[in-house]
């Protein structure tokens, strides 16, 4: 599908050259934000270090908590808490005593607690569901944040060259005019153009700081993977199984046992009770039966679904929201999957036209600082010429970092974790 070997090796070793490297231009202002090149972190560490300290995960622990519960209720023998109860009776006589202890249970109802079961294993799928379509979101944010970094930086090094190329040219310039080959107008010229450079190394490092802090933010981590180029995924459409569409599906088919148990309560719970009754009394008064008795009885509920259909209710509004929900989160996805291999497509030829835009424009740059050398051209064609090849410099190089991070963001949009 796509041709990803032109420039592979090339972008490699300039991204472990850069990675390993200690020493970092003086910075143009006071703000710095560090970020050290730690080479035993990968990219799949990176990820479960920013899940654990993620403030969604109090969120996801409750949903694992609030699972166990339900699951515990459903392995409960009685469908709710047994009650006890003592009544004592005297008469005003005071020779007449009357005593009765029950207990009262409430019963399942017919295929109640399984349906109790079910929707506790129904939650603890959905809460590990939940937590894998987290750490996909996490991941892209990862992702994200470290291109946009290696982008920045990119742009931050190109600006110090260009900056160290105008002071040379400056230096230069001042020999030549002193000579008198150059007007002095042509010094004013060059330091012109070195202070816009200058100008632009300040914006391109707030620029760096700015991602860089993203990056520590989303992480909590101020330590970057000395590498963290990803493979193309040979996934060429959205799987029933991608993170963030089974993570709705979950919660579907929890609400949907939610609404199986709630309808098999039915009028409410059946309840047993079991009691001991204690009738004495004192010189043989003629009211007293001077027994103890047992006795067991069964209260059954009815008519009252009438009462429960509100609440059913309510349930299939939060159901149908989800399934709409599902299908609104299908196309946003397929959506995100072609916007991502349309970029990929489009980056691929991009850098090859950049290239080639570099390889010529570096071309002209010899000839025309050979021009000037012997004065064919003054110093105001060299500067275009030099811009433009500056530019495409930077073309190259930003074109071949997009590449890699349009390959990560594929990933990312079909569910693949690095």
């Amino acid at each position: 599908m796509f041709v990803l070997n032109l420039c592979a090796g090339m972008l490699t070793l300039f991204l472990l050259s850069s990675a390993v490297a200690t020493a970092e231009p003086k910075p143009t202002v006071s703000h710095n934000d560090p970020i050290e090149i730690d080479n035993a972190l990968t990219l799949s560490k990176v990820i479960d270090l920013t899940m654990e300290k993620f403030p969604d995960m109090t969120w996801l622990n409750s949903l694992e908590n609030e699972a166990a519960a339900i699951k515990q209720r459903g392995e409960s023998w009685t469908a709710g808490a047994a009650q006890a109860g003592l009544r004592y009776q005297n008469m005003t006589s005071g020779t007449v005593h009357y005593g009765d202890a029950t207990v009262q249970v409430p019963l399942w109802n017919l295929g109640q607690r399984d349906a109790e079961k079910e929707k506790g294993i129904k939650a603890e799928t959905s809460a590990q569901m939940q937590s894998a379509a987290t750490k996909l979101r996490i991941a892209g944010l990862v992702r994200s944040s470290l291109w946009d970094m290696e982008l920045q930086r990119i742009r931050y090094d190109q600006a110090h060259a260009e900056v160290d190329l105008f002071e040379q040219l400056l230096a230069k310039v001042e020999r030549r005019v002193e000579l008198g080959d150059l007007p002095r107008a042509d010094v004013l010229l060059a330091q012109t153009e070195l202070l816009q450079k200058l100008s632009t190394l300040t914006q391109a490092e707030a620029e760096l700081m700015h991602a860089r802090k993203r990056y520590s933010s989303i992480t909590q981590l101020t330590k970057v993977p000395a590498s963290y180029q990803e493979k193309l995924v040979d996934l060429k459409k959205i799987e029933l199984n991608h993170p963030i569409f089974a993570a709705i599906n979950g919660e579907i088919e929890r609400k949907q046992a939610e609404i199986n148990a709630l309808k098999l309560v039915g009028s409410g719970q059946t309840n047993l009770t079991v009691g001991i009754n204690s009738d004495r009394s004192q010189n043989n008064d003629p009211r007293s039966n001077q027994t103890e008795s047992f006795n067991i009885g069964v209260d059954i509920p009815f008519g009252g679904e009438t009462h429960l259909q509100p609440q059913v209710a309510a349930l299939n509004v939060e159901l149908n929201r989800l399934m709409a929900d599902r299908e609104q989160q299908f196309r946003d996805l397929e959506l995100a999957h072609h916007e991502a291999e349309h970029n990929l497509e489009v980056n691929e030829a991009e850098l090859e036209i950049a290239n080639e835009l570099k390889r010529v424009a570096e071309e002209h740059l010899r000839m025309m600082e050979l021009s000037f050398s012997v004065g064919e051209i003054n110093l105001m064609d060299l500067l275009k010429t030099q811009s433009r090849t500056q530019q495409a410099i930077l073309s190259a190089k930003e074109r071949a970092i997009m590449l890699e991070r349009d390959i990560a963001l594929y990933n990312q949009a079909v569910g693949v974790l690095p």
